[in-house]
């Protein structure tokens, strides 16, 4: 009855969680590169971004996790502004990324990365922490199960010893996936996940994405160039094209909006 109760408060959190932006400018300089950008993400939803390079589809995601401040607009996560705070308050409040290029702990083990990730999830007593017994060791043992977790939900068992630096470029993508879900987050933000990536690497990557999604309630902003795994695996998809929303709406929709079709076409003539 417990875990019941547990699961049916998790999922009501889960349904509160809700990204807003709201006319967002982002200038360098003369170049504008998000122009009075308006959207929100709902639970349970994959959204994808696309557009043409330099769309402006990073540099959004940069202004959600507080890498960038725009000019204009707003920025709110669960009511809560979050234009303004720096990144740690921003992962804190739970939303957490990914990068196109991975930031890893190349020298350190899978476990030791996930670990790392749990920085701000580790409220350390010196004297517990240096001693290793009671409530210092407990903490530890309860972080150690999580990454572990994380490590069969990505099936990552047979590297999870293996030094990051040394894997295979799919592997370490994965790894990259797992150290984002080790700050437990309510927000994903997921920029390129499958950019240099095999077929194979591909499918097994977008089966973790709908996983996390559906078995943990997480609403998931993906960034991706590839057209097939947008359609196939994503609830709304949003299209930038130099830094304006030109549609949204459906995978469906999409395919067909002729404002989609000039700016990965161009105009006929």
């Amino acid at each position: 009855m417990n875990d019941l109760v547990k699961n049916k408060e998790k999922d009501k959190l889960a349904k509160d969680d809700r990204l807003e932006v709201n006319n967002m400018e982002l200038r360098f300089g003369g170049v504008t590169a998000l122009s009075r950008l308006s959207y929100d993400i709902g639970q349970s939803q994959i959204t994808a971004i696309i557009g043409p390079n330099g769309a402006g589809k990073t540099s959004n995601l940069n202004c959600i996790n507080g890498f960038y401040q725009p000019q204009r607009g707003e920025i709110s996560f669960n009511d809560k502004k979050i234009n303004g705070l720096p990144p740690y308050k921003i992962a804190q409040l739970g939303i957490s990324r990914t990068f196109q290029n991975m930031q890893l702990y190349t020298g350190l083990s899978t476990v030791d990365n996930l670990m790392a990730a749990r920085h701000i999830h580790l409220r350390p007593k010196l004297l517990a922490s240096c001693l290793y017994y009671g409530w210092g060791r407990n903490k530890e043992i309860k972080h150690r199960e999580i990454v572990e977790e994380i490590i069969d939900f990505l099936e990552m068992e047979p590297i999870r010893h293996k030094i990051v630096g040394s894997l295979p470029y799919g592997e370490r993508k994965r790894v990259d996936l797992g150290r984002a879900l080790a700050l437990e987050p309510r927000l994903l933000l997921l920029d390129e996940p499958m950019a240099g990536m095999n077929v194979e690497e591909k499918e097994d990557m977008a089966r973790f994405i709908i996983d996390i999604n559906e078995l943990r309630k997480i609403p998931i902003v993906l960034v991706e160039h590839d057209m097939g795994v947008v359609m196939d695996i994503c609830d709304k998809v949003i299209v930038l094209d130099f830094g304006v929303k030109v549609a949204e709406g459906s995978p469906e929709e999409i395919k067909t909006n002729p404002d989609v079709i000039r700016v990965y076409l161009g105009d006929e003539g």
